[in-house]
């Protein structure tokens, strides 16, 4: 199992396939590498590097003071150190588009385009308030089947979702005991979460405006309950240059494999790597 140590000690899971142009995929809050599961088999020929966070998959919980972008945006820095990779088009879902946004602060030197999956340097409350009802909580479902009615039940504004979509999901992030499911993540993640959340996220604009001179990308899920339609606008405002679609049928996050997704991901792809 490939696992690096971080500088704390703390041992964390990635996974690293192909050769060539390397492309780092930072997953969601709560979730893992196996988020680009989907859109790995789109990929043209490249290194695809999917670590998961601390306190989530496969990674040691570390505990709820070290769940945060600073720690997280560090871990990927030591993960790049670690691969002696100097330089990396990175795609963020989510969360994971924070950190590259603040790794394009930070650290632009690591890399040489940021693609953001649902997210923006403004979070609408209504999508804060739906990861607040359900973050660290373990799930009332007692099978996978039974998650997968759950999670088709909670997202209709997801149309066509291929067949088993909701079971795959439900598959990647829960684990089956015993005794039900539980989360595949720390529940102190809540905790982590909710402490922010009390702290305000502070202005995430000047951290979008360091991405100057990167090859920036943008997808945005039309009914998406986190970006709304006016931050997006913003952002396009501001990066006339920005690779954007709006993903129909998705609210956040998108899968990635929806068609206008991959063809976006490549037309990205080509001007970074």
């Amino acid at each position: 199992m490939p696992m690096f140590t971080a500088p704390d000690g703390a041992e964390l899971f990635y996974k690293d396939e192909g050769h060539g142009r390397a492309l780092l995929c930072l997953s969601g809050l709560t979730r893992n590498g196996t988020d680009f599961d989907y859109l790995a088999p789109h990929l043209p020929p490249l290194r695809l590097i999917r670590p998961d966070y601390r306190g989530r998959g496969q990674s040691q919980w570390t505990g709820a003071h070290s769940y945060t972008v600073v720690q997280e945006a560090a871990d990927v820095v030591a993960l790049l150190d670690h691969l002696k990779l100097d330089r990396v088009a990175l795609l963020g879902t989510s969360r994971g588009g924070i950190i590259g946004m603040y790794l394009a602060a930070v650290a632009k030197d690591r890399l040489q385009g940021l693609c953001l999956n649902d997210v923006g340097p403004e979070i609408a409350l209504d999508g804060l308030a739906r990861i607040a009802d359900y973050i660290g909580r373990p799930p009332a479902a007692r099978s996978l089947d039974e998650a997968a009615l759950a999670l088709e039940h909670v997202f209709p504004e997801f149309t066509d979702v291929p067949e088993g979509r909701w079971r795959q999901e439900a598959e990647r992030h829960f684990i089956v005991t015993k005794s039900g499911l539980q989360l595949n993540y720390d529940p102190a993640l809540r905790d982590a979460f909710l402490a922010a959340m009390e702290g305000g996220g502070g202005d995430l604009w000047p951290m979008f405006d360091a991405c100057a001179g990167l090859p920036l990308a943008l997808l945005r899920g039309e009914s998406s309950n986190l970006l709304t339609a006016e931050t997006a606008a913003e952002m396009q405002r501001r990066r006339p240059d920005m690779a954007f679609v709006e993903v129909p049928g998705r609210g956040h996050i998108p899968f990635l494999d929806e068609r206008v997704s991959v063809q976006l991901i490549h037309e990205w792809l080509g001007m970074c790597l």
